[in-house]
């Protein structure tokens, strides 16, 4: 009897970016930073984790967003561009809520709006609803990719990869280990193979 198998998808969130975060901003100045923030790049000079690292070289195919920042941070760890970028991976949608003069740091902009967006205030932007529906579909993409025992990494981002991994476990996968939501976080995804259930089913 061959060895068992699993499919595996790695969601890696991306490195440090570059651009500051230590800053005051009002809504409006926040919308152009989001703006900025989706074209730079990440940080010079970071080093990616160990675990990080070897995941990325071992792996049989590397997917990632197109944004710069996912990208680079695939180069830097893998030491090669990723086999693929699809659009499907891109952060969820952060639209900035019209709230006066106040000032906040970014993450604190952040935090507000993504509440909001969850409650239905989406701005024009992509809603939660379309975003949950994407997640959905760039699933099947990442399914195809991993079956027969194949190893995925993928570069995306924080929010997104939360709602990669929440489509994942609706459809049978299992996160086998995971270390929050910081830069370079990851989320193990594992699925046995088709042929291992086969194999287990003939051991009983």
């Amino acid at each position: 009897m061959s060895s068992p198998s699993v499919d595996t998808i790695i969601l890696v969130r991306h490195g440090k970016p570059a651009l500051s975060r230590k800053i005051r901003l009002t809504w409006r100045e926040f919308r152009d930073w989001w703006i900025r923030y989706d074209e730079g790049g990440i940080k010079p000079g970071q080093t990616p984790p160990k675990k990080v690292v070897q995941w990325a070289k071992d792996a049989d195919i590397i997917l990632s967003s197109p944004l710069r920042r996912a990208v680079e941070s695939v180069e830097l760890a893998a030491g090669r561009s990723p086999d693929m970028t699809l659009p499907g991976l891109v952060e969820a949608a952060l639209p900035s809520p019209p709230l006066g003069p106040l000032k906040l740091r970014p993450k604190s902009w952040g935090t507000v709006a993504r509440i909001l967006w969850y409650l239905g205030y989406s701005d024009g932007m992509e809603s939660h609803t379309e975003a949950r529906d994407r997640a959905n579909s760039v699933c099947i993409q990442l399914e195809d990719c991993a079956s027969s025992g194949r190893t995925v990494y993928v570069s995306g981002h924080g929010w997104f990869n939360r709602m990669i991994k929440g489509s994942l476990m609706a459809r049978g996968w299992r996160c086998k280990s995971q270390n929050g939501d910081l830069h370079w976080s990851r989320r193990r995804m594992v699925r046995p193979t088709r042929n291992t259930e086969l194999e287990q089913g003939d051991a009983a």
